[in-house]
């Protein structure tokens, strides 16, 4: 190319620098492509067979499949359109060669019908040695409305997974049909377990631990039919248990996992809760519906804490009130009183529990009144800012000597709180924070201004520096669904 001379060098140097760094899509390697590929739901990969000819068969080389019913177009009616999604992914599975899986997810609204069909996709991921299998068979309530009564969930056939190689097992709304010689399956590849609306007794998941020596990740969501779980596993280092309901009776629960670092226990309502092995638990989480008829088994969850005392983060919601409160706080009020009391609000609750003359308690099971969380360095809070609030706070605080980071997330409460004594409501707040360092707070614009204003000024009166106060804001009115509802696919 000729240079002109009335050009500036500058310009011309500035235009090649870009010239040399442009690349084009089809520049990229083909591993990278795939990569990105792999993101994306399978129907929107073999669209993109049209790009270029690189691009033709690009599709069937992606190392997962992602059949999601939510990006498949919409036809006349739900019925027409689920069979339109089934005749896709048989089409699917036919063109695509036998590769190794990675990954295997399909989201479909299930129907007996399609028995056949469902084993076969399952069947092909299995055989093609796919690591995560993953068949969430619930997608929102809207799209279940059509559904006759006798619907029946779809019958896993956990058999099949003995020829195989799967790591993750995610399964939403299936019926679990486990094989008698389930304890030799001996499952060595299962690591993790994601169980979602699923009918499961108490010797099945017993039987399925049995399976899965090397099980480290267990996560129970909305299932039923367990009364008194015992777990006991070495390998076991994540558990969760979210959403256990039960109408008929309270759920006894046991673990015994002395190598689990993180433990998740979310609206389980509990009889009984017993740690029998947690010494390796770094992170503790729990919380349950803000209402007062729940606040039992909250506590019953929370007074274990003196058994797991050595955990370094803690997210709880701020229900100290209602006990702590009243016994840590008020110090010289007539213990006898209080006792009295509480025991008519309370009776279940405070069965085993003693209350000293000055004003602490402690259950007769063990927990010292002088206990502490002397290694808790992260604490997330779930709270509100009204006196009772703060009073529960500091109650809490005085708990965690050595904390040195404290989230405050907004508390949505179903019941107010439940009224103070005028001592109650003028006695100063004082935070025990020798340690703390950071305070985040997550609001909601518009709310509790006020009282949030009052609290940050609270902080900065109660003689320690802190390195920095974070204001987080979030947004109300803004909702998550696991699936958009589409009038168009439920109606004929």
């Amino acid at each position: 190319m000729e240079e002109n001379p009335n050009q500036d060098p500058s310009v011309t140097a500035d235009v090649d620098a870009t010239s040399t760094t442009t690349t084009n899509l089809n520049d990229l390697s083909q591993d990278i492509l795939l990569h990105i590929l792999s993101f994306l739901p399978t129907l929107e990969s073999i669209t993109t067979s049209l790009i270029s000819k690189k691009w033709k068969s690009l599709w069937s080389l992606v190392p997962s499949l992602n059949f999601s019913y939510v990006h498949f177009p919409i036809y006349k009616s739900f019925f027409t359109t689920r069979q339109f999604f089934s005749e896709f992914v048989d089409r699917t599975l036919i063109l695509r060669p036998h590769l190794p899986l990675q990954k295997f997810r399909l989201e479909f609204i299930y129907e007996d019908r399609y028995s056949c069909h469902v084993d076969s996709w399952v069947r092909y991921a299995i055989r093609n040695r796919v690591s995560e299998l993953d068949l969430d068979f619930f997608i929102d309530e809207s799209f279940h409305i059509v559904e006759s009564e006798g619907r029946r969930d779809y019958d896993f056939p956990f058999s099949a997974l003995r020829n195989g190689k799967v790591r993750v097992l995610k399964l939403c709304r299936c019926d679990l049909t486990l094989p008698a010689d389930m304890e030799s399956m001996n499952l060595w590849s299962m690591k993790e377990i994601f169980f979602y609306q699923i009918y499961m007794t108490d010797d099945m998941v017993l039987n399925l631990l049995k399976a899965c020596p090397n099980i480290e990740v267990l996560k129970l969501e909305n299932c039923y039919g367990m009364e008194n779980l015992r777990l006991c596993s070495e390998k076991l280092k994540r558990l969760g248990l979210s959403s256990f309901y039960t109408a008929e009776r309270e759920l006894y629960l046991e673990l015994d996992c002395p190598n689990l670092v993180w433990l998740s226990i979310d609206c389980v309502e509990t009889g009984e809760f017993c740690i029998k092995n947690l010494s390796s638990l770094i992170e503790f989480r729990t919380s349950i519906v803000h209402k007062t008829e729940h606040y039992v088994h909250w506590f019953k969850v929370v007074k274990q804490l003196h058994r797991i005392a050595h955990i370094k983060h803690l997210v709880v919601q701020n229900w100290w009130r209602k006990v702590w409160i009243v016994l840590r706080v008020t110090g010289e009020m007539d213990y006898l009183k209080v006792e009295e009391g509480l025991r008519i609000l309370f009776p279940s609750l405070l069965r085993n529990v003693e209350i000293s003359r000055t004003g602490k308690f402690f259950a007769k099971d063990g927990i010292s009144k002088d206990f502490l969380l002397h290694n808790l360095k992260h604490l997330e809070l779930q709270t509100g800012y009204t006196q009772y609030d703060l009073l529960g706070m500091a109650a809490l605080l005085e708990l965690c000597p050595n904390l040195e980071t404290m989230i405050l997330d907004p508390l949505y409460k179903i019941d107010d709180d439940e009224s103070l004594s005028e001592e109650l409501l003028n006695k100063p707040i004082h935070f025990s924070i020798p340690s703390l360092k950071e305070v985040k707070l997550k609001v909601i614009p518009g709310e509790n201004q006020n009282q949030i204003v009052q609290f940050v000024a609270l902080l900065k009166k109660q003689g320690v520096v802190l390195d920095k106060i974070v204001l987080v804001p979030l947004y109300s009115g803004i909702s998550v669904s696991r699936r958009r509802p589409l009038r168009a696919e439920v109606n004929e």
